[in-house]
């Protein structure tokens, strides 16, 4: 989700159905907006807006984050590469489990006030306090010795955190692991400042955080204006203001009409933009995605907990149909959870093919007996009232035709999706999907199917993969890690713990005075790459 996919996401066609249902009911005229800057110094984006607040907080956030507000001590680059933020130095050990941290002398918070190393541990024994509730400090952090004690409620500090000096920290993790360094540039390891967050709640409505932009105004269902840090540590961004104004329309009519500067395209405008006699075509910007769409069955409920039922709902599922009418041809098809570009990505795996009479073979074989003696079976989806999503009703009619099986299905309002979900309170199959935090396999297949991972939603668990993950932590060969984690991946789709959709495909446009942009399939603080030349 950042870069349009939220890095814990709905599948790609969940978020833009849903985007466009938004967009169509709204009332919003874009010429009402009222905002006081010069908007020939702004990069426009339309946006949409959550009235969850844990949505804002990068702590409990489940999407990529806001980064132009909030930072870490690393962060990626337009090419992906791991580059220093609020650290500008670093050592680790000879054992590869603790690290020194030097943070920069002239980092400060929006307030003027400097960052040092005791924010930095406040902010993650805050984000591993009980009290907060994070859903994804234990993925994110639960490497630093610690951090699951404080989780527990079995510690009041994390223990493997200490300050050296002002500006110095000391980090120890349970274990030398290649990707430690990656999982700090998500959300969770943003920080935060003491004095602003404890004002209550809403808080993230005026943020001081330490990013390259303020957050100066925010109108709810208008807009939200950030302006250039003037203190920024790494250099004033160029572009002195960024807006994204909400729920003003259709991307594409905005971007025609000259009012926003990046938009997103659409399903139905996709063909039209790829045409070359197309105007705006020499405007689009391609990328692939790291992302893997599916849905989740969840294996604790019946009748998921059988193999035979979950390998039956899968090859019932035609992949290429699916992609061809639902997403008009626009993504590729998943066969597993690594998406195409990630390093590990294996054009040889054995996926579960469609496959309707072997489906049909698989549920006789299953504990069941086939579709009559199934339980009810519920699909929980995100959505409004009884809206049923072309995705959610290709996948039951597939079900239907070719297993003899009819769904119910049960919507949750968007902003609070997620933390339904987290909690359990769901049906046997709901929607899922994720984008890469980080370019590494840990984050698909440790994240997401180990047995004791948060983010393991359906509760899926094989001591065989569990043992293959926490091997593949270790490693440090980088060959062997990515077979490690290829055999992994091999495990996870013969035992179809959630069914793979299809991997999707980024289209953007973006004005020709709009300098700098570069696709990135993991959002980073993009906008400080970037300038505007003649807008």
């Amino acid at each position: 989700m950042g870069n349009f996919f939220k890095r814990f996401v709905y599948p790609f066609v969940f978020l833009v159905l849903s985007f466009s249902l938004v967009q169509s009911i709204s009332t919003k005229k874009v010429s009402a907006l009222q905002i006081n800057i010069p908007l020939n110094q702004a990069l426009v984006y339309s946006g949409g807006e959550s009235t969850n607040l844990r949505d804002y907080d990068p702590a409990t956030t489940y999407s990529s984050g806001d980064k132009r507000i909030f930072s870490g001590l690393v962060s990626f680059d337009p090419n992906l590469n791991l580059t220093p933020d609020l650290a500008e130095t670093w050592e680790v050990s000879a054992d590869g489990t603790v690290y020194t941290f030097h943070l920069r002398q002239n980092a400060r918070f929006h307030d003027g006030s400097f960052v040092n190393a005791h924010d930095v541990i406040y902010s993650w024994e805050r984000a591993a306090s009980p009290a907060l509730a994070s859903d994804t400090v234990l993925t994110y952090l639960g490497d630093i010795v610690g951090v699951r004690e404080m989780a527990a409620g079995q510690a009041n500090h994390i223990s493997g955190l200490q300050v050296m000096d002002e500006l110095t920290l000391q980090v120890t993790i349970d274990a030398p692991k290649p990707y430690f360094l990656l999982k700090l540039t998500f959300p969770t390891a943003f920080v935060v400042d003491k004095e602003n967050v404890e004002t209550g709640e809403g808080w993230v409505r005026a943020p001081n955080g330490t990013g390259p932009y303020r957050l100066t105004e925010w109108r709810s269902n208008e807009y939200m204006l950030y302006e250039a840090n003037q203190d920024f540590y790494l250099g004033v961004p160029s572009i002195p203001y960024v807006v994204v104004k909400l729920f003003a329309g259709d991307d594409l009519r905005l971007f025609e009409t000259g009012d926003v500067d990046v938009a997103g395209v659409g399903l139905y405008d996709v063909d039209r933009i790829l045409d070359p006699t197309e105007p705006l075509h020499s405007q689009l910007v391609l990328g692939v995605d790291l992302c893997t769409g599916y849905v989740v069955f969840d294996t604790t409920q019946p009748p998921f907990e059988d193999v035979n039922v979950r390998k039956a709902f899968s090859m019932a599922f035609d992949r290429q149909r699916y992609i061809d009418v639902v997403l008009r041809g626009q993504a590729l098809p998943a066969m597993g959870p690594f998406p195409p570009g990630l390093p590990g990505f294996n054009y040889g795996l054995k996926g579960l093919p469609y496959d309707p009479e072997q489906a049909r073979q698989y549920l006789k074989q299953s504990k069941y007996g086939g579709a009559e003696g199934l339980p009810p079976i519920v699909y929980t989806d995100s959505g409004i009232g009884s809206y049923v999503g072309a995705d959610v009703a290709a996948m039951a009619e597939m079900w239907e035709q070719n297993l003899g099986v009819t769904l119910k299905i049960e919507n949750i309002e968007s902003n609070y999706y997620y933390e339904q979900i987290y909690s359990g309170n769901h049906g046997q199959i709901f929607g899922g999907g994720w984008c890469a935090d980080y370019p590494d396999p840990e984050n698909f297949a440790d994240v997401l199917f180990h047995s004791g991972s948060n983010q393991n939603n359906g509760g899926y668990s094989n001591p065989e993969l569990d043992a293959l993950l926490e091997r593949a932590r270790v490693e440090q060969d980088v060959t062997q890690r990515i077979a490690l984690y290829q055999q992994a991946e091999q495990i996870i789709v013969n035992d179809a713990p959630v069914l793979f959709t299809s991997n999707s495909v980024s289209h953007q446009l973006v004005q020709p005075y709009v300098k700098g942009f570069v696709f990135t399939p993991i959002s980073i603080p993009i906008e400080r790459y970037m300038w505007l030349n003649g807008k």
